[in-house]
């Protein structure tokens, strides 16, 4: 049981089944429930009051310096993903959307390109207001490890179950929560595949020597140092038997461990500090959106799991002169209710 938790929340924040996507009639992608209760502020700063923060250990084994630089780095990061509290106690988990506005002077002065993140099971009205939100952009870039052009029809989700498609499915029957590929409409005509394809994952992976089984034994690795942190699995067995309270404190449970999750994205990197998961697809993503961008689009959304967004943020920046002027939040579970 050590790391089946970690596994169910890394299937959460980053959806990993597409990755053994099969025709290109068909495909997945990973979606969040429909906020129950938006509030905006201005970013990138880290949320502090309203952040969940793991316990701290009465004794710590010293850190070396290389685990510290990497926290200190996290701690000054904005935040994608968070446990919000109301007076002291946890009262949704909550994805963001980063409003990113070309600078002036620069090649995409003007344009708008918003992050949005999602976590990959949520509420019903998480997705109905998700919906209603991609609605009314230019574009929405989806992920999707599949062939280029791949669309993702409800009919056909039943077909294609892969090993941690059937994980989430799994989930959101144990936590009463609804799985993203049912709830968002993504055969709309404003929506637009920005992923790689099968093959192009795997010739990433090999050009740099790696492969899937070594990336997931560094994301182990990451991962049982952020269960040690945050309890582990101990707190999730503890609410599995919890009686009829049961999908309520397993929500918090793996909240918790999901606010942690940025821990885990840096045991992806190989030893060149470069990754397939996370920074290859970005690429793959960020090469159509700036020929959306080029094509004359300026309101265009980035829709991505909460895990891709810290990186996405920098390409943004970086690479197209662009600044993050307004967070928004949005509940997509309720921590209050089972």
């Amino acid at each position: 049981m050590r790391t089946s938790g970690l596994a169910m929340c890394l299937s959460a924040a980053f959806g990993c089944a597409p990755v053994v996507a099969q025709e290109p009639a068909v495909a997945e992608t990973q979606v969040a429930e429909t906020p129950v209760q938006a509030e905006t502020e201005t970013p990138p700063q880290q949320p502090t009051a309203e952040t969940e923060t793991p316990d701290t250990p009465a004794t710590e084994t010293p850190k070396t310096a290389t685990e510290s630089a990497d926290e200190a780095k996290i701690a000054e990061e904005p935040a994608y993903v968070r446990v919000h509290e109301v007076d002291g106690k946890p009262n949704a988990l909550q994805t963001a959307t980063v409003q990113f506005v070309g600078q002036p002077g620069t090649r995409y002065d003007g344009a708008i390109v918003d992050l949005v993140g999602v976590v990959h099971i949520g509420q019903d009205e998480y997705y109905t207001e998700l919906k209603e939100q991609l609605s009314k952009y230019d574009s929405v870039l989806y992920e999707l490890v599949a062939p280029d052009g791949t669309r993702i029809r409800p009919e056909d989700l039943e077909e294609r179950r892969s090993i941690l498609a059937s994980v989430q499915t799994g989930m959101k029957d144990m936590l009463n929560l609804e799985y993203q590929l049912e709830k968002i409409d993504y055969m709309a005509e404003n929506f637009r595949h920005a992923d790689m394809s099968p093959d192009e994952f795997v010739e990433d992976l090999e050009k740099r020597g790696d492969s899937v089984w070594k990336m997931i034994a560094r994301m182990l690795g990451a991962g049982i140092a952020s269960q040690a942190k945050t309890g582990g699995d101990a707190g999730l067995l503890m609410a599995m038997f919890s009686g009829e309270d049961r999908p309520k404190n397993m929500k918090r449970a793996m909240a918790r461990q999901l606010v942690d999750i940025e821990l885990v994205t840096a045991g992806m990197d190989d030893a060149n500090g470069e990754n397939t998961l996370i920074k290859g697809r970005n690429r793959k993503a960020f090469e159509i959106l700036k020929e959306e961008l080029d094509a004359g689009k300026e309101n265009i959304a980035v829709f991505y799991g909460a895990g891709h967004l810290p990186d996405m943020a920098e390409r943004l920046e970086n690479d197209f002169g662009m600044k993050a002027v307004q967070t928004t939040w949005s509940d997509a579970w309720d921590l209050t209710r089972n």
